[in-house]
């Protein structure tokens, strides 16, 4: 009985630490947008991009060691978009960030000398059975305590229990970004999910030029569109992508050519 008590009385106070310590953005978070301007631009984003169903979303920034910054959602409230699209926005986000690499990447003779983006709707084609990168979408997993930690009132807000914790995950369609500040150095990544994955890359893309995170011209990338060079990219034929990183289309797909550029 005893034991069982000292259990319960440790399990509260982990979960309260927890709590309190999910409440600031952590100092890797500091360089990059507010709940605020998060907020702001992804409600911006949604109503540009008309793709896919149409739906209300869900977004999450982390920094370049995938901590958690901020997470917001453009509906009314948190039921206003898809609840499970929450952590998902996390994890797509997350992955951006551990795929990416800007120039200091390079060094010794090896690594990317202008950087490499790869957006998460590069990976669906590899990540299938027989494609180079088979399984990568089972490494990583998404921290559960504290993806699903609560005041679920909190969700979405400067308060929400995801902020400063590493949610961790890899997923591998539409709706992660790694963020490039000036100088093409990337310092974290943006998820967007709550419609079809690629509508959820159309608002990602457009999200992140809104937050002025798109320095991305010249960096490498496997879209061939120097101008958008982590784009999502439609060569599925027969089941098979002609490149090796194209993802399938979806429900109304939008014209991906017409996403604005990214900047110097």
């Amino acid at each position: 009985m005893f034991q069982r008590h000292v259990c319960a009385i440790a399990v509260v106070f982990a979960v309260m630490a927890g709590t309190s310590h999910a409440q600031q953005p952590g100092a890797g978070c500091t360089s990059l947008p507010s709940h605020g301007t998060l907020k702001a631009a992804l409600d911006k984003a949604t109503a540009e991009e008309k793709s896919g169903l149409n739906n209300h979303m869900w977004a999450t920034i982390v920094d370049r060691d995938g901590v958690v910054c901020a997470v917001a959602f453009s509906g009314t409230d948190r039921a206003a978009q898809w609840g499970a699209s929450r952590v998902i926005s996390a994890q797509k986000a997350s992955t951006a960030a551990s795929l990416g690499l800007d120039s200091t990447s390079s060094s010794a003779g090896s690594g990317q000398a202008a950087g490499l983006a790869l957006s998460t709707a590069n990976l669906f084609s590899a990540v299938q059975p027989g494609g180079s990168l088979f399984g990568l979408q089972e490494s990583n997993p998404v921290d559960a305590s504290a993806a699903y930690a609560g005041p679920y009132a909190s969700y979405g807000t400067p308060k929400d229990p995801m902020v400063n914790s590493r949610i961790g995950g890899i997923n591998v369609f539409g709706g992660g970004l790694a963020l490039y500040a000036g100088g093409k150095r990337i310092v974290g990544g943006v998820g967007v999910s709550g419609d079809t994955s690629c509508a959820d890359h159309n608002i990602a893309w457009r999200l992140r030029a809104n937050l002025g995170l798109d320095h991305l011209m010249g960096v490498g990338g496997v879209s061939g569109d120097k101008a958008r060079p982590d784009n999502i990219i439609y060569d599925i034929a027969n089941g098979t992508s002609k490149g090796g990183f194209g993802h399938p289309q979806c429900l109304n797909t939008g014209d991906v050519a017409m996403l604005p550029a990214v900047r110097e």
